[in-house]
């Protein structure tokens, strides 16, 4: 008799150690999630805080390098340099500069800012070469009988992807004489011009893909853009 209400008190021991083992496995668990949970929530919030304070220089480096060239441009042709004028000009870049920082120096392929401007530079030749060839059809439009002006509103789409290299070559469209953009909807550029060839030249795609060169866009694939990406790979090795 007192040996079976020993066994039994001990296999009641044993099921209450095992009842204690299984919740303090339990415990130890519920504690070990719970920690690896709040040093997760931390790691995001120090990355957080990085990725903020490296977005905030990135914004106010931008913000510094537009404000620089559009005051540098107010200096060039202004040309009154007394207290007030210079003084309406830093609050009139300073806004402009605040409004569109974000808009010169906007480039999803995360190319270099070096490799942009060299291509910049080296597309305004060939842009006044076809500012001359505009001018040159226009006077011979204008001085002949008049037959080959037909003016129409042309529309395409663009496989341009940022807003700056959109209003690239709007502008260029623009400035090359007998062409004009009208609008721009959704990608969709609608160009005025005086006869069927300057629209004819505007339709080729040259200057898109010119444009689209500069600023590295997608579905324009250049040999040259391995060549000038190469050192900025070299760099982040």
């Amino acid at each position: 008799m007192e040996v079976t209400i020993l066994v039994q008190a001990t296999d009641e021991s044993f099921e209450i150690l095992e009842d204690a083992r299984e919740r303090s496995r339990n415990v130890l668990d519920t504690a070990a999630r719970l920690t690896s949970e709040v040093q997760s929530v931390q790691r995001k919030r120090v990355e957080a805080i990085f990725k903020g304070a490296r977005q905030t220089k990135t914004e106010i480096t931008r913000f510094a390098a537009t404000f620089i060239i559009l005051f540098g441009f107010w200096l060039l042709l202004s040309g009154h340099y007394d207290l007030f004028h210079i003084s309406i000009g830093l609050l009139c870049c300073g806004l402009v500069s605040y409004g569109t920082h974000d808009l010169l120096f906007a480039n999803p392929r995360a190319g270099d800012m070096r490799v942009i401007v060299k291509r910049f530079i080296a597309y305004i030749p060939w842009l006044f070469y076809q500012i001359i060839l505009s001018n040159m059809h226009v006077a011979k439009l204008a001085l002949g009988s008049g037959d080959l002006i037909d003016p129409k509103i042309v529309k395409f789409k663009t496989k341009l992807e940022s807003d700056i290299s959109m209003v690239t070559l709007a502008n260029s469209i623009t400035l090359t004489p007998g062409t004009i953009t009208v609008d721009i909807r959704d990608g969709v550029y609608y160009v005025h011009g005086v006869s069927k060839q300057v629209l004819e030249d505007v339709m080729t795609g040259e200057m898109e893909d010119r444009v689209a060169h500069i600023f590295m866009e997608a579905d324009h694939v250049y040999v040259q853009d391995t060549f000038d990406m190469a050192p900025v790979f070299v760099a982040l090795k």
